[in-house]
């Protein structure tokens, strides 16, 4: 996650020095990044799909590996939701290495670094927030420059976010990725760079740079746990997935890692997250495929409304598979791909919900019978986001007087005495009254559930919608009143 700064405030901004690229016209990448850039409001019914996809490959992949995460501040407890860390076999064209830049005062991983084969494709999606960081200024312009062709490195720092740090903070970047790709032979647009941490802090690129000989000697195939517990905030466990899908015949691995535990929200959710396959894909087609599924993962979970200025999603595609090479997002050859890469997406999306600061309850929000899938998506992300609802759910009081109220602020078109709200099995009200059926003992039986579902019909259309969240409890308050000191 990221904060403001604990005692200096950031250095006054200097005009950046960076010239607007020339008009020209837009590439398929180039339009796919743009219309995933803009408020998606829209969510399909793939979801369900992608999970039950998710479950049947689990079936034939190596059993999970649980591993044991060290929390960034040290202290904090493991989530109670928490789920192991699932066994991530080797993607061909990708290397890992992690080290300890230093960021952090006590001992522990804070510098990830992978390198790709030649060739390698990458697509990316990232924060619509008013102030973005260096690094996702850095990854955007690149991405459009280079139309994401031939990516060859990732560079990534947790306990700095080098957000709100003007003109130094874009030069640290450049640095950073400067001094990459001379020891990869490659070209400063070819690295990518993330980062991680408290708001307005310059990044010191030099932590990174003179760990650099030691990265490049540490990189192997094999670290995909490694890398996800370098990249942890106030995270308390590791977050990654992986899925295998068929192309033409041909198996492809897909697997990815994330980060994100609080200043949670939709609209790209606050987090980061990298993914690689060793399929063939155009890089249009990639980031096609990104921005797309992006809406049904990330974009549809919230731990406390918040957005930040550094998210970044990041999917790179080797081409070191015996697939064949795809170039249309489209191609039926990609069927098989298109639903685990959503599966993959959405693991990693409902972790971080899992891993939300301080939960205890994990809870699904579905809406139906609104206006449109739209009306649906927003009247569900009220609910999810309410304090009152959220303290509920915490204190496991079925109050399903929050949930109309929410309902009612989400200012949708619905039909008061039409409305149903159903916790779990169980009605709580119906047609705009309390549900004759309402049974106290039994709802306050089903709020002891740590995972929770919640269903609402607002009687007026056919649109639906469904958004994950968590409860709101006092260790939420405590980890952020204590988060900078």
């Amino acid at each position: 996650m990221t904060r403001p700064p604990a005692k200096k405030p950031p250095a006054k901004k200097a005009p950046s020095t960076v010239a607007k690229p020339k008009a020209v016209a837009k590439t398929p990448a180039a339009i796919a990044l743009e219309v995933a850039s803009k408020p998606v409001e829209v969510v399909g019914q793939t979801i369900e799909r992608a999970r039950a996809a998710l479950k049947r490959s689990d079936k034939h992949a190596e059993p999970a590996t649980p591993v044991t995460p060290s929390a960034a501040k040290g202290a904090l407890p493991v989530s109670p939701l928490a789920v192991p860390f699932p066994k991530i076999p080797p993607i061909a064209g990708v290397q890992i290495a992690t080290a300890r830049a230093g960021y952090y005062k006590h001992d522990r991983e804070d510098l990830l670094v992978m390198r790709f084969s030649k060739g390698t494709s990458v697509a990316g999606v990232f924060t619509r927030h008013g102030i973005g960081s260096a690094p996702v200024d850095w990854c955007k312009k690149h991405l459009e420059m280079s139309k994401g062709a031939d990516a060859r490195a990732l560079v990534v720092n947790a306990g700095c976010a080098n957000s709100f740090t003007g003109k130094p903070g874009a030069d640290a970047v450049r640095r950073v990725a400067s001094a990459v790709a001379k020891r990869f032979d490659c070209r400063q647009r070819d690295v990518m760079v993330a980062s991680t941490g408290v708001i307005g802090v310059l990044l010191d690129d030099a932590k990174i740079t003179h760990r650099l000989p030691d990265i490049e000697a540490k990189l192997t195939d094999d670290n995909w746990a490694g890398a996800a517990q370098a990249i942890m905030t106030t995270d308390t466990f590791a977050k990654g997935a992986y899925a295998e899908a068929m192309i033409d015949g041909e198996k492809v691995k897909i697997g990815g890692i994330c980060k994100g535990s609080g200043m949670i929200a939709p609209d790209m959710a606050t987090m980061l997250a990298f993914v690689a396959t060793d399929a063939a894909i155009s890089p249009a087609a990639l980031q096609t495929l990104a921005s797309l599924y992006t809406r049904t993962t990330f974009n549809c979970v919230t731990v406390d409304g918040d957005r930040s200025t550094n998210d970044t999603l990041l999917l790179f595609a080797t081409g070191q598979s015996s697939a064949p090479n795809i170039s249309r997002a489209g191609d039926k050859r990609l069927a098989d791909f298109r639903v685990k890469l959503e599966a993959v997406l959405l693991d990693l999306a409902l972790q971080l919900v899992r891993d939300g600061e301080g939960a205890s309850k994990f809870v699904k929000i579905n809406v139906t019978g609104a206006e449109s899938p739209a009306s649906a998506r927003k009247i569900a992300r009220t609910i999810a986001e309410s304090p009152l609802v959220k303290t509920a759910f915490a204190g496991e009081d079925a109050n399903w007087g929050r949930i109309a109220m929410a309902i009612g602020r989400a200012d949708e078109r619905i039909d008061r005495d039409r409305v149903k709200i159903q916790f779990g099995p169980l009605i709580a009200a119906q047609d705009g009254l309390v549900s004759p059926t309402y049974d106290e003992d039994k709802m306050s039986a089903y709020m002891k559930n740590q995972e929770l579902e919640v269903s609402v019909d607002v009687g007026v259309g056919r649109g639906t919608a469904s958004v994950w969240t968590c409860d709101l409890t006092k260790q939420y308050v405590a980890i952020n009143g204590d988060y900078r000191s």
